[in-house]
């Protein structure tokens, strides 16, 4: 029974790309450079697996024999999203970036936007989420408009008061967003924003909701399904590939619940892909510039590592990664285009292989594709024969 056990550690990005100065992000090193701010990191089971055999990590010493291959991938698709970065491991290299709007969204859009949801907007402005909720929380909560902002990412998110715009509403009115947003207004994600709180303390919850755009060809959990696998997604996977190739569906509230619902799918021992995105370290620390909180997670994610391992049977491997950086240290509260990651554990893998630098993110799904036996990715050069 062979299953391929795919972790997204969201934004933990292990040194700038060679391209990082047409991103505004010399110098980022999300990894490096909170091991850094820290005085050292303590991820002694991520270090056995080989993470410190990747690049200088303060406190994460090269091992002289990793018990796992590693490696780091480079990004080819132009960009340094979240929806870039996933599609790209599962086989989707784009040409082009997806748009971002760095002085907010045209008002002639906006306009016929607010006609369609029958609600005037407020905001239209690149901010942080936790930020503008702050600031700009009371007065929808008062007129009942909801805040529309966006980042450096291609996103176009939408924040409303779960007692103001219902869940159920605020969700039709993204779809309409998604709809609408085509063209050269075509973002890569509508995102979902929903508050609660009051005045001086609104804090979002986890209802959270992203509309993707759909991926343009077949990609990596298409082909898992069509051999008749299981595809078992956990937490915003299905979100970002619009529900491409997923069998089953596990939403979590956060690092350690994504770890738990991980945990359950290996146990059900189904053949094929599991995918997890866990993604406190971007949402709630990297785009806070939260160094010291971006590091708990970490270590708590390191101690996490030995009950994964341990519930691995005979034909696992277990692949984890990321999707781009999103340094905290550094005066920028977005995203970095960086290196990711790369580390492979399993009990029929070659321990200590050098996987190098990868040319993108899709080889490690070509990887998967060829151990799993489906149809090849149109991208991507397969590492397997390096691992086993």
């Amino acid at each position: 029974m062979k299953r391929a056990i795919l972790i997204v550690l969201d934004s933990v990005g292990i040194g700038e790309m060679p391209d990082a100065h047409e991103y505004g992000d010399v110098g980022s090193n999300t990894l490096g450079n909170i091991a850094k701010a820290r005085g050292g990191l303590h991820l002694p089971h991520l270090q056995r697996l080989g993470l410190g055999n990747i690049a200088p990590i303060q406190g994460v010493d090269p091992g002289a024999s990793p018990q796992g291959c590693y490696g780091k991938m480079a990004e080819r698709s132009p960009g340094k999203d979240t929806t870039t970065g996933h599609w790209e491991i599962a086989g989707v290299v784009l040409e082009r970036a997806f748009p971002t709007f760095p002085q907010g969204f045209p008002e002639d859009f906006l306009q016929a936007f607010a006609e369609r949801i029958g609600r005037q907007v407020i905001g239209n402005e690149v901010a942080s989420g936790t930020e503008i909720i702050q600031r700009l929380g009371q007065e929808h909560v008062r007129t009942g408009k909801p805040i529309v902002y966006t980042s450096a990412d291609s996103v176009f998110q939408i924040a409303a008061h779960e007692e103001v715009i219902p869940l159920e509403e605020l969700y039709r009115i993204c779809g309409i967003a998604r709809e609408m947003l085509e063209g050269d207004l075509r973002v890569g994600r509508v995102i979902a924003r929903p508050f609660l709180g009051e005045e001086g303390n609104f804090y979002r919850t986890t209802n959270r909701h992203d509309y993707a755009i759909e991926p343009p060809h077949k990609i990596l959990l298409d082909m898992v399904k069509e051999k008749g696998l299981q595809v078992m997604a956990v937490g915003k996977i299905k979100d970002i590939y619009a529900g491409h190739g997923v069998t089953d569906h596990l939403a979590s509230k956060g690092n350690r619940d994504g770890v738990e619902k991980t945990l359950a799918f290996i146990r059900e021992k189904k053949p094929g892909l599991i995918m997890t995105n866990l993604v406190d370290f971007d949402m709630l620390y990297g785009h806070r510039n939260d160094v010291e909180n971006y590091a708990q997670a970490l270590e708590e994610f390191d101690g996490r590592l030995p009950e994964i391992l341990a519930s691995l049977e005979e034909e696992d491997i277990l692949f984890i990664t990321a999707d781009h950086g999103c340094d905290p240290t550094t005066e920028s509260t977005d995203h970095s285009r960086e290196y990711v990651p790369l580390l492979v554990y399993g009990k029929k893998v070659v321990p200590g292989r050098n996987l190098g630098i990868r040319s993108s993110f899709a080889d490690l799904g070509a990887t998967i594709t060829e151990y799993l036996g489906t149809e090849e990715l149109v991208n991507g050069r397969s590492f397997l024969g390096e691992l086993i």
